[in-house]
């Protein structure tokens, strides 16, 4: 689920990403509708009412199953490790973030590449001179190559205004998962460096995502 905050304070549910088993007879369009009736409205209604505070819940995109039909679930269609976790593979590191694995994973899973492309976006915002500080949130569905969310935070240090941010980022950086493995060579064999000292901060030739190579592009789209 994406959420649009205004500072701290949730505002807006934009989009909510169901996967669901069924059986080979339900249709999709079944599927989305008893999905949305059932679970989808009544947490949504329920998360809203009791928040106390305003939560625009009424119209979100929803996506039900956007890589198609789930038949075949468990052990049977998804076996093996998940990977290393990213806290552990940032050791603690002050960026937020959610479950999901870098090591373990290939780069065409979002959780490594999409990961990778934050890190190179925001370093090129701050070597842009477009903030100081920069986090980048990025969110994605299966079966959808545009990330679902985006949002750039720069804890009050921007000196372009910030609602200029994510748009100058979707602008710059193509962050459909092929093109960030593209952009940034992930099919090599690169990733024996990264088994330990962490995959961040280091200024390596095939850390591609430490370079600050975008920096004209970004100064040119914010007016810099």
């Amino acid at each position: 689920m994406s959420v649009r905050y205004e500072g701290a304070v949730p505002v807006a549910v934009e989009t909510v990403v169901a996967s669901v088993q069924h059986a080979d007879w339900v249709g999709p369009e079944t599927l989305e509708e008893d999905v949305c009736e059932h679970v989808v409205r009544p947490v949504l209604e329920a998360a809203a009412s009791g928040s106390g505070r305003t939560l625009d819940v009424a119209d979100p995109r929803v996506l039900v199953n956007p890589a198609g039909r789930f038949v075949t679930g468990g052990p049977t269609a998804d076996a093996g490790l998940t990977g290393r976790k990213i806290i552990v593979d940032t050791y603690g590191g002050m960026a937020r973030h959610g479950g999901g694995a870098f090591s373990g994973k290939d780069p065409t899973k979002v959780d490594r590449s999409g990961s990778y492309a934050a890190r190179w976006a925001a370093k090129n915002l701050v070597a842009a001179g477009a903030v100081d500080r920069c986090e980048i949130q990025v969110s994605y569905a299966i079966g959808k190559p545009q990330p679902v969310s985006l949002m750039v935070d720069a804890f009050g240090t921007h000196h372009v205004d910030p609602a200029r941010l994510a748009p100058a980022v979707r602008e710059v950086f193509d962050l459909r998962p092929a093109a960030i493995i593209r952009e940034l060579d992930l099919l090599r064999p690169i990733y024996g460096a990264t088994a330990a000292y962490g995959h961040f901060g280091r200024e390596r030739d095939e850390f591609t995502w430490e370079r600050t190579d975008r920096v004209h592009e970004l100064r040119s789209e914010l007016g810099l």
